[in-house]
C-alpha cells in the first residue's frame, strides 16, 4: 500500500467513523477504487490501526466526560455515572453476541461486496432522514433504550450501515435528547473497538511487517486528526438537525456503488 493511499484511507476512516456515512462501507469502496490488493491479514492490520486511531480521538474529545465517569464509579454508589456505564455495557451485548457467534459470516461480507454496501447506504439515508425530523427533547437514554440502540449498533456491523448514523438515529427516534444521543453513541463504541483489537491480537489474526511501519503510522495520524475534526462537527450537526444533508449524500453514494457493482 502506497503512502498516499494510507493518507486517503486514514482520512476516510477518521471522517466516516463519526459522520453518518458508514466508515466500513467507504473503506470497502476506497479499497475497490484504489485497487487495494493487500493480503487479508495485512488489510486487517491496517483497518485495526485506523479504528484504534478513531477510538483514541473519541477519548480525547470526551476526556472530561470519561474522567468524570471514572470518578463517579470510584465512589461505589449507584449514581448517574455508574448508571451511564451500565447502559454502555448493556448496549454492547448485541454486538458482542454477533461478533462472537457470527464473525465468519460477517467477515465474508467484507470482500468487495459493493452491491451490499450500496443498498445499506440507502438504508442509512432513510434512518438519517427520519431522525432529522424527530422532535428534540431533554430525555436521557434509558436502560431499555440502551439495549435497542445496541441492536442498531450490531446491525451496523454490516458494511454500508453507518454505526453513528444508526445508533444516533435510533436514540433520537426513541425520543432522546439529540446531543445526549450523540454522546452516548460515540462513547458506547470505544470498549468494543478495544475489545476487538485485543481479540484479533490475542487470536493471532494480525501479522506485522516492519516494512509497513511508515504507511501504518501515516494512516494512524491521518485517521486520528480527521477523527478529532469529525467528532466535534458531528455533535454540532446532530444538535442543529442537519443530518438530511448526509442522507442525500448516502443516497447518491449508495446509487453510485450499486451502479459500480453492476458495471464492474
Amino acid at each position: 500500500m502506497e503512502v498516499i493511499d494510507a493518507i486517503i484511507l486514514g482520512i476516510v476512516q477518521g471522517l466516516t467513523e463519526f459522520l453518518p456515512v458508514s466508515s466500513s462501507g467507504h473503506l470497502e469502496l476506497g479499497k475497490a477504487i484504489l485497487g487495494d490488493n493487500s493480503l487479508p491479514k495485512e488489510s486487517l492490520l491496517f483497518t485495526v490501526v485506523l479504528h484504534f486511531a478513531t477510538a483514541l480521538s473519541t477519548i480525547v474529545i470526551f476526556r472530561k466526560d470519561i474522567i468524570e465517569i471514572i470518578k463517579g464509579i470510584l465512589k461505589f454508589e449507584w449514581n448517574e455515572d455508574l448508571q451511564f456505564l451500565s447502559k454502555i455495557v448493556i448496549s454492547m451485548i448485541p454486538a458482542v453476541i454477533v461478533g462472537l457467534f457470527f464473525e465468519e459470516q460477517l467477515e465474508a461480507l467484507f470482500n468487495g461486496n459493493i452491491l451490499l454496501v450500496g443498498i445499506m447506504l440507502i438504508v442509512t439515508a432513510i434512518l438519517l432522514f427520519m431522525a432529522d425530523r424527530a422532535k428534540d427533547t431533554n430525555k436521557n437514554v434509558t436502560f431499555s433504550n440502551a439495549f435497542v440502540i445496541g441492536i442498531s449498533q450490531a446491525i451496523a456491523m454490516l458494511p454500508g450501515i453507518s454505526r453513528s448514523g444508526a445508533t444516533i438515529s435510533t436514540s433520537v427516534l426513541l425520543g432522546n435528547d439529540k446531543t445526549k444521543a450523540a454522546r452516548f453513541s460515540f462513547l458506547m463504541v470505544v470498549p468494543l473497538i478495544f475489545g476487538k483489537i485485543a481479540k484479533d491480537i490475542l487470536g493471532g489474526e494480525i501479522t506485522y511487517d516492519s516494512a509497513n511501519f511508515t504507511t501504518l503510522s501515516i494512516g494512524f495520524i491521518a485517521a486520528f486528526v480527521a477523527g478529532l475534526f469529525a467528532c466535534k462537527w458531528m455533535i454540532a450537526l446532530v444538535k442543529q438537525s442537519k443530518l438530511t444533508y448526509f442522507s442525500i449524500y448516502c443516497i447518491i453514494v449508495g446509487l453510485i456503488a450499486i451502479i459500480w457493482s453492476f458495471a464492474s
